[in-house]
């Protein structure tokens, strides 16, 4: 990978990894607001490896600035195969994997993303049906405050 983090950035979201609902998952954390526009999503999935209980999966979807979903797929890689323990213990830097240490104006990227995997680790079953609203139904809905969200729809060539 590149040295400037802004090109390891763009790398990483060119093939961001393990994005989407995980129907299967063992449990589900969601952290941020409609309001102020940044939401992460989290699901683990679970397996027994030599008797210890290890992330056998973890996928993510995310709605807000770029650098968050790099440092989601990245992290989402990272936890594979360690244990819920080991994974409460990354710190935000180490979520980011190979983009390196963030910016300092990036570093509530990674909080977002840890903060999510803690809500899924707190013990947050996921639903057996996919009944779980979706970020982008709760994007969707009235604004509590004075900021208007609107989604943004690619327009057709003309």
């Amino acid at each position: 990978m590149s040295d400037n983090f802004e090109e390891r950035a763009r790398e990483a979201l060119a093939k961001p990894q393990n994005v989407g609902e995980m129907l299967d998952a063992d449990c589900v954390g969601t952290v941020g607001s409609p309001d102020c526009g940044d939401m992460l999503r989290m699901w683990l999935k679970f397996t027994e490896k030599d008797g210890k209980k290890v992330i056998d999966r973890a996928s993510f979807q995310a709605f807000g600035c770029q650098t968050a979903i790099a440092v989601a797929s990245m992290a989402t890689e990272l936890l594979k195969g360690k244990t819920p323990e080991e994974a409460r213990a990354l710190q935000p830097n180490e979520l980011s994997g190979a983009l390196g240490p963030l910016p300092p104006m990036k570093i509530h990227c990674g909080q977002l993303v840890e903060e999510a995997l803690k809500s899924a680790l707190d013990g947050k079953e996921a639903p057996s049906k996919p009944a779980v609203e979706t970020l982008n139904s709760q994007l969707q809905k009235p604004s509590s405050g004075r900021i208007k969200i609107v989604p943004f729809h690619e327009r057709a060539p003309s």
